[in-house]
Formats: structure tokens, C-alpha cells, sequence
């Protein structure tokens, strides 16, 4: 893949249309009109994380991506907890939402609509979604890339229409700079809370770093890459939340995007005022083809990271396996569509309003392991930090900047998240979001006393145990 099939599995992968229609909403709830504000600075600690990645990518480019940097830098321990279990556990989690919302919108556009509030059929169909993009994974990664071009680009131009159309509207109000204003919060809280949102806007577009190895020019275009995802990521949300809100407002009746009944899907409820109920189906589609796209990436990319960890001795050796004929690590991709339906099952049968919760549980994940990457990117390269300039900047204060900001937002919500009253679900007097988040860390540690014993290899070892290894069809 060359740098623009690179940045569009990035893009493709964070699901731009399905992430703003999920988490706008919920982000306004939290703060009113400095939503934007709040987008703004979520992407701060995100780019400043894709310089991390940038730099321990063009020194190790790997598809265990986080696996292998954290590992080599702190050990094998906390790469595989860090880089490992909760990489996979944020993308297995993630992936339900994706299937989920697909499913739901896909029943809207064959007009089922009563099929759509029915859980038991949305999780049937979600889980086809789920078998259809395994199938597309396996058949190899530029067939993927190839279907990724047209489900980005209607995605686009669906977000660009919807709010040209809304600043177009005679309702709409005029778009205040004062929106952007980092101050205007109510408090710590309801920071930490609205950037640990606008994380899971943004997450994704690492996942292009897991094809790194079958990329041109590996140590350099996967990296470059990632950085041009964000930007673009961040022009798109900002550019779609300004519109929303003039059209819109904040308030909690109506169309309203404060009001609750329609925070979960922002698009769903603004469209039809905004361009019409035909063209409306066109946004859907585009949301649709949004979460259905992410799931493609979700698979190709995390298959790629356990290939790695299976190639270093860390996991069972079949997901090292590649098939002779698609050059796809088919044993991964496949056991990770079947966690992703087993799980999706699993959390509806305990609870069908689960989709913000898990937003706000995969927030927490990403801070996590973002936030040791950035540490990991630091301590790797200290003995550099005084070559020059750029290497103290971009190997040192901008990566620790960004960590620091990932580990104070992942501290201050896992906090908030033991109320019960966080989120629409608790257990035993405990809030669900947080026994989803923290709850996936904790039986990570767990597994990983099984796992030391199953691979005593690559714990002995340590960070020698990750070393360069050209994977082949012969492994």
C-alpha cells in the first residue's frame, strides 16, 4: 500500500460517520455548546500520540505496533497487558458498538423499522455484518483497501452535505469562535469526561500501523500516515459539530442535541429536519457503511497485532499462521469475528442499552494503553533526547505531554465511572462502564499469570524476547 491507501484504512478504521453520529451527543450532554471545544482538545493528547507512534514505528515497524514498543521498552509484563490484552479487548468491545449500530440502521434503510428496536433481531443481524466483514478480512488486505475507497468516500461526502445543507438552513444560528473556548466546562468532572469521549472519536487510525509491514517504504509511510488521519479527522468532526449545533442548538427538547432520547445517534435525529427524508436515507447509508467499514479494519488490523505476538512467542502459534493463498492471517482474523459476535451476544442478553457505555469504557482502554505508548516512546529514546532538537521534541516532550494527559484523564474518569449512576448500567452497586474498562484490565492481569506459564519463552527473555523477524508464508 502506498501513503493514501494507508490513510484511508486509517480513516476507515476510526469510522468517521458512525463515531460522530455515537458520540456527539453524548459529548454535548456533557458540555453543552464547548463541544467543539472539547473535540478540540481530545485530538490534543491524540496527536501528540501519533508523534509516539510515528517515531517508535519508523524505528521498529512491526505489526504488534504497540505490543513490540511497549515491550521492548518496559518489558514483557506490561507489553503484553498494555499492548496485548487491552489493545484487543478495546478493539473486540468497540467492534460490538460498530456491529450494532450497523445493524440497526441497515434494518431502518429496508424500511423495518420495528425490526430496528428489536434487540433480538438487531443481534442477529450484526452478527451477519460481522461474518460478512470476516470474510472480506480474509480474503486479504487489498481487497479490503480496494472496498475501503468507496465506503470512505460516500461517508465524506454524506458528512459535508449534511452540514453544508445545515448552515444553509434559514434556523441555523451563527457559528461562534467561542465554542472552541478550553474554559467554558463546568468542572473537572465534566472535562475529563467529554475529552475521554472525544478519545473514542479519534481511535482507530493506529490501526493502519498493523499493515505497516505491507506498506511502501514501512519505516516511513504508516507514520506519516497516522498523523494525516488526524488532522483530517479533526477537520471533519469540527466542520460536522459547528453545523449540528447552529442548526440544532444545545437544549433538551425537540431536536435539541442536550436532549437525551437522541444522543445516541445525533445524525438519525437531525438529518431529515436538515436535508430532507431522501436524501436523510443517504446519511444513514453513510453511517451504516461507516460501522460496517470500521469492522473490516478492526479485523484486519487486530489479527496483524497477535500475528506479531504469536510470531514473538507470546501467543498460541496459529494466529502466526498465514494463508498460503491470501497472505492473510486467517486463524486470527476469523477467532476475532467470533469474539466479537460472542461478546455482542453476551451484552445484550445482560443489557440492550449498552452503546454508551461501552463508548465511554473504550475511552478508558485507549487512554491506557495511548498513554503507555507515549511513556514507552520516551524511555526508549532517552539516550537520544539530547542528539537535537527534533529528537527532545518528538521523541521526548511532545510524546510524555501526551502521555500525561492520557493517564490524567484515564485516572479522573475511572474515578467518576465507580458511581453506579455513571452510564445506563451498573452491577452490585458499581457503574457498568466501569466494569467494563477497568473490569477488562483486571482479568487481563489475571490471564496473564496463565499466559506466563503457557510461554515461560518470552517472559524469561524480556525485551530480548522481541527481536526483528520477517514473517513468511513458509511460518
Amino acid at each position: 500500500m502506498g501513503l493514501l491507501a494507508a490513510v484511508v484504512l486509517g480513516l476507515s478504521s476510526v469510522a468517521p460517520a458512525y463515531s460522530i453520529a455515537v458520540t456527539l451527543g453524548f459529548v454535548t450532554l456533557v458540555a453543552g455548546h464547548f463541544a467543539p471545544a472539547a473535540l478540540l482538545l481530545g485530538f490534543v493528547p491524540i496527536l501528540l500520540t501519533a508523534f509516539a507512534f510515528r517515531e517508535l514505528n519508523r524505528e521498529m515497524p512491526d505489526c504488534g505496533t504497540t505490543f513490540v514498543w511497549s515491550t521492548r521498552a518496559f518489558g514483557p509484563y506490561l507489553g503484553w497487558l498494555s499492548g496485548g490484552w487491552v489493545v484487543q479487548c478495546a478493539t473486540v468491545i468497540g467492534m460490538t458498538a460498530l456491529a450494532r449500530v450497523g445493524s440497526g440502521y441497515l434494518l431502518d434503510l429496508l424500511g423495518l423499522e420495528s425490526l430496528s428496536r428489536n434487540g433480538l433481531a438487531v443481534t442477529g443481524v450484526a452478527v451477519a455484518l460481522l461474518a460478512a466483514a470476516t470474510a472480506v478480512a480474509y480474503r486479504g488486505i487489498h481487497f479490503a483497501a480496494s472496498v475501503q475507497y468507496v465506503l470512505l468516500g460516500l461517508q465524506l461526502l454524506a458528512l459535508l452535505a449534511f452540514g453544508a445543507a445545515a448552515f444553509a438552513s434559514d434556523a441555523a444560528e451563527a457559528p461562534s469562535l467561542a465554542w472552541l473556548n478550553p474554559f467554558g466546562f463546568d468542572g473537572v468532572d465534566s472535562f475529563a469526561q467529554a475529552v475521554l469521549l472525544c478519545l473514542f472519536i479519534y481511535w482507530g487510525w493506529d490501526a493502519l500501523l498493523t499493515a505497516n509491514e505491507e506498506t511502501t517504504d514501512s519505516g516511513r509511510t504508516p507514520g506519516k500516515a497516522a498523523v494525516i488521519s488526524t488532522l483530517v479527522l479533526l477537520g471533519t468532526y469540527l466542520f460536522t459539530a459547528f453545523a449540528a449545533i447552529s442548526f440544532a442548538g444545545t437544549g433538551t427538547d425537540g431536536i435539541g442535541l442536550g436532549s437525551p432520547s437522541s444522543a445516541a445517534d445525533v445524525l438519525a435525529t437531525l438529518a431529515p429536519p436538515v436535508v430532507g427524508d431522501a436524501f436523510a436515507k443517504v446519511v444513514q447509508l453513510a453511517v451504516c457503511v461507516s460501522a460496517v467499514s470500521a469492522l473490516l479494519t478492526c479485523l484486519v488490523g487486530t489479527s496483524r497485532a497477535t500475528l506479531s505476538m504469536s510470531v514473538h512467542g507470546a501467543l498460541p502459534k496459529r494466529f502466526g499462521r498465514i494463508h498460503p493463498r491470501y497472505g492473510t492471517p486467517g486463524f486470527g482474523t476469523v477467532f476475532f469475528g467470533i469474539a466479537a459476535a460472542a461478546t455482542l451476544t453476551l451484552l445484550t442478553v445482560v443489557s440492550t442499552g449498552f452503546l454508551g457505555d461501552i463508548v465511554l469504557s473504550v475511552g478508558l482502554l485507549i487512554a491506557f494503553y495511548y498513554g503507555i505508548t507515549g511513556l514507552a516512546c520516551v524511555w526508549y529514546f532517552r539516550r537520544q533526547l539530547r542528539n537535537s532538537v527534533r529528537d527532545l521534541m518528538l521523541k521526548g516532550v511532545l510524546p510524555l505531554l501526551g502521555s500525561l494527559m492520557m493517564v490524567a484523564a484515564f485516572g479522573r474518569s475511572a474515578y467518576d465511572m465507580l458511581d453506579p449512576e455513571y452510564g445506563s448500567t451498573s452491577v452490585g452497586g458499581v457503574g457498568g462502564v466501569f466494569l467494563l474498562g477497568i473490569g477488562s484490565i483486571a482479568v487481563g492481569a489475571v490471564a496473564l499469570i496463565a499466559v506466563r506459564a503457557r510461554f515461560p519463552g518470552f517472559f524469561r527473555d524480556g525485551r530480548t524476547g522481541v527481536t526483528d523477524r520477517v514473517v513468511t508464508l513458509d511460518d
